[in-house]
């Protein structure tokens, strides 16, 4: 019943932005003269009620050139692989030289892959980037089964086959674990498309070292708890219909909650600069949050999973990970270079957690891995902004370099 609430509230929803976009079309071009009579505040709330509203298909990267050499290379969107649960989306440059080949890992936590359209578009400057495009669950087809933590590292090993031998990891939050664990599982197999080297940030390697919130919500709860409290059935009129989802938008509130009086703040401001027709101050929250509440589901199974052996059981930190029936063994890596970031204000992923993957890979020599701290950052400025762009990415750039 969950999700047809929601369904609901948003149809009804769906009618207020309908007339206030009416309206503001009206307005602003139909009658001559009419918006003399009206007030800032009122053509800026019409604007607030008009966007008032979550999406549920990716939006675009719309990185349409990059910095090269003392140039611009055009970028076109390509998908290398098509899998129904998730793409390998190519962002092919046009260039002659070729560069490292780099496989962003996304988290699949409620939000589409374009969260670190920054992270890609910093990488795309001297790598050849390819990035983990998901599908939103509620769009797949009961038909085309189910898709667990350890489908997700599966689609990890066939995106890097698909890349070819000599590509790069790079794993931003939850997906830490499934990056680390794909490069043991291949080492483990001496396959040719081992990666050269993987960069973790800011994921729950090891989740019991400095428990954040997050974590101990994971842990405070039963796996019925969840099953009952948050997952839900998707909606017969989706593609998806039937299929049973941890729905994204229960997870944006939960992420909305943590920093509500950031969030409130942020959306005063944009009423404020609507109405004093400060146009590019608004354009910059507006942007944000035509991101930000753009949101996916989860299948139930890599949801509860996730909870389960990733936070409850941290399975890779105490050794008891099973890929396909056979234990993961990171000691098994020894020759792709490691580097795992970490932020000193992470609220989400604390100090510590992604650190772990050093002494888990255990047969690496010194000179393979390293570890970057990066004070006064918290964790979406781990992968996003001026920090990362001036300070954390040349190291990973360096990091990646030093394998090639």
């Amino acid at each position: 019943m969950l999700y047809q609430v929601y369904q609901l509230q948003d149809d009804f929803a769906a009618t207020w932005r309908l007339w206030a976009r009416s309206m503001l079309g009206l307005l602003n071009t139909g009658l001559t003269g009419t918006k003399r009579f009206f007030a800032d505040e009122y053509f800026a709330a019409l604007e607030m009620i008009s966007r008032f509203q979550l999406t549920h298909t990716r939006p675009d990267f719309a990185i349409a050139k990059v910095p090269s050499g003392n140039s611009e290379a055009e970028v076109t969107e390509q998908v290398a692989l098509d899998l129904p649960f998730g793409k390998l989306l190519h962002f092919a440059k046009d260039i002659e030289t070729p560069q490292p080949k780099v496989l962003v890992i996304a988290p699949l936590s409620g939000h589409f892959p374009t969260l670190l359209r920054g992270t890609v578009e910093t990488l795309l400057r001297d790598h050849d980037v390819y990035i983990t495009d998901w599908t939103n669950a509620r769009d797949v087809p009961v038909s085309a089964g189910k898709f667990g933590v350890e489908d997700y590292v599966e689609y990890i090993i066939r995106f890097l086959e698909a890349i070819g031998p000599g590509a790069h990891i790079l794993a931003v939050c939850q997906p830490c674990v499934q990056g680390l664990v794909a490069t043991a599982v291949m080492s483990q197999q001496n396959h040719p498309c081992t990666p050269r080297s993987m960069t973790l940030m800011a994921g729950p390697i090891d989740p019991r070292e400095s428990p954040t919130d997050v974590n101990e919500f994971a842990v405070s709860k039963s796996l019925g708890w969840f099953q009952t409290s948050v997952i839900s059935t998707v909606p017969i009129r989706h593609a998806g219909g039937g299929r049973r989802v941890y729905p994204g938008f229960l997870q944006l509130v939960a992420f909305m909650a943590m920093n509500m009086d950031r969030h409130r703040n942020a959306h005063k401001k944009l009423f404020e600069h609507l109405a004093k027709g400060e146009v590019k101050e608004a354009e910059k929250i507006k942007t944000f949050y035509d991101e930000y509440f753009a949101v996916l589901d989860l299948t139930e199974e890599f949801y509860i999973e996730t909870i389960d052996r990733i936070f409850q059981k941290a399975e890779l930190a105490t050794g008891d990970f099973m890929y396909r029936g056979t234990r993961v063994d990171p000691g098994a890596i020894r020759r792709t270079a490691l580097l795992t970031v970490e932020g000193g204000r992470d609220d989400i992923c604390a100090l510590g957690q992604t650190a772990a993957a050093h002494e888990l890979c255990s047969s690496l020599r010194p000179h393979l891995k390293r570890h970057h701290l990066q004070a006064n950052v918290g964790h979406y400025g781990v992968f996003n902004g001026r920090r990362w762009e001036n300070e954390i990415y040349p190291v990973v750039r360096n990091h990646i370099l030093a394998m090639e």
